[in-house]
């Protein structure tokens, strides 16, 4: 598949995803289509800079960011819009242990993902030191069901500190797409899953109060 007609899928997609949204207040004002469009292919401009004498290139659209990576970097790929940030970005595999991986910016930010899962977050402050979601087989099964899920966050003291959430899965108002409501400690938040070949290849997943959602697209397995 050409590498724009794949974006094009992949925006319809996160489409798809934003409809799932419950809307609620603490989710920041950008959806996972505003946070998109806001990007200004920090990868891509990062590559186009030789010196003060060089006029800088002009900011690059999502689509336009991903395609070009998808062409000049052959590692998988995906692209994270970070809806507090108000960042686009697109993230290269840097390493992999079993079904873990880790993806990475050259700010040495990070993503780590088990099959398109967010597991945890590294170099974005207030980072996301692991999750362990019991919700995980159901979502992957696309069956309904409740189980808990422990998010751990790295604390001023280097200490992890655990939040358990109850959640509920079930089937979105689109199809294809499963959701995945939690509440616990005064917060509640809905994370949205497209899978793809035994992956999640679109999402849009909590990482924590203070860094609120990311969107995630596969762009090459």
């Amino acid at each position: 598949m050409k590498p724009a007609r794949k974006i094009a899928l992949l925006v319809a997609a996160l489409a798809t995803l934003g409809a799932c949204s419950n809307g609620t207040a603490d989710e920041g004002d950008l959806g996972p289509l505003g946070a998109l469009a806001s990007v200004a292919g920090d990868v891509v401009a990062s590559r186009g800079s030789r010196g003060d004498e060089t006029p800088a290139a002009p900011p690059k659209s999502p689509a336009e960011a991903a395609v070009e990576a998808l062409r000049v970097n052959p590692a998988p790929l995906i692209q994270a819009g970070f809806e507090s940030l108000g960042r686009t970005q697109v993230m290269a595999m840097t390493g992999q242990n079993g079904a873990m991986r880790t993806y990475m910016t050259p700010a040495e930010e990070a993503l780590i993902l088990r099959n398109g899962m967010l597991i945890g977050t590294r170099g974005l402050g207030h980072d996301l030191s692991v999750a362990e979601p019991q919700t995980e087989t159901l979502i992957r099964s696309g069956r309904s069901g409740n189980g808990k899920r422990v998010m751990r966050y790295f604390s001023g003291d280097g200490l992890e500190r655990p939040l358990q959430f109850d959640c509920s899965v079930g089937a979105g108002p689109n199809p294809g797409v499963m959701v995945e409501d939690c509440t616990g400690h005064g917060l509640s938040f809905q994370n949205s899953y497209m899978g793809q070949g035994g992956q999640i290849a679109v999402s849009r997943q909590w990482i924590g109060p203070t860094l609120g959602y990311v969107t995630i697209q596969t762009l090459r397995p």
